[in-house]
């Protein structure tokens, strides 16, 4: 039998990648729109990890049932580890060409050997019995000087890996080095070892 477990998001983005990990183990992730859960907690915590467990949280007290939350986003060296916990949230907005667009104006001038950043992933996954156990997981590269192609979502185009963007992987390059990949491979090891 496949145990079900809820997506604290509704991001279709998201659910492909966590499906893609976790279903080969017999798990059946469903979003939390699919399991009847409308709900955006606020997230008030000052770390990916805090913010990843306020959402599973919540999401467990309706449901009371397994469930995986993350918080993920963009650390950038040179603006002091901006846009950080407010990665989605970006300049006030939620639109991906607005985040970029700030970002690479922020960093004009900047040399490329400055342009460090990573991506961050917390993933908080609550199981049946309401046991908490938290996954990280880092993607590191570099800002490059205009966005660059067609795969990836949010600050993907802007994010350079080698000579290619990290929107120019394929979705199976992409889980193998993303953030969110590593740490989901983490709770997938946790998850084999535990059923």
């Amino acid at each position: 039998m496949k145990t079900e477990m809820i997506l604290a998001s509704s991001n279709p983005h998201k659910l492909r990648e966590f499906r893609e990990i976790l279903e080969p183990l017999g798990c059946r992730i469903i979003s939390q729109h699919e399991a009847g859960i409308d709900l955006e907690p606020d997230e008030t915590g000052e770390t990916f990890a805090e913010n990843s467990a306020i959402k599973a949280r919540k999401i467990f007290e309706i449901a009371k049932r397994p469930v995986i939350a993350d918080d993920s986003g963009l650390e950038i060296d040179a603006l002091g580890g901006e846009p950080g916990v407010h990665s989605a949230r970006y300049g006030g907005t939620r639109d991906d060409k607005i985040h970029n667009e700030i970002v690479l104006k922020k960093l004009e001038g900047v040399p490329d050997e400055k342009r460090t950043a990573r991506f961050v992933a917390a993933i908080t996954y609550i199981d049946e019995n309401g046991g908490e156990h938290c996954f990280l997981g880092k993607f590191e590269g570099r800002i490059g000087y205009s966005e660059r192609g067609e795969n990836g979502f949010g600050y993907d185009p802007i994010f350079m890996v080698g000579g290619v963007s990290s929107a120019e992987l394929s979705p199976e390059e992409k889980n193998a080095v993303s953030h969110r990949g590593k740490a989901l491979r983490e709770l997938a090891k946790f998850i084999s070892e535990n059923k």
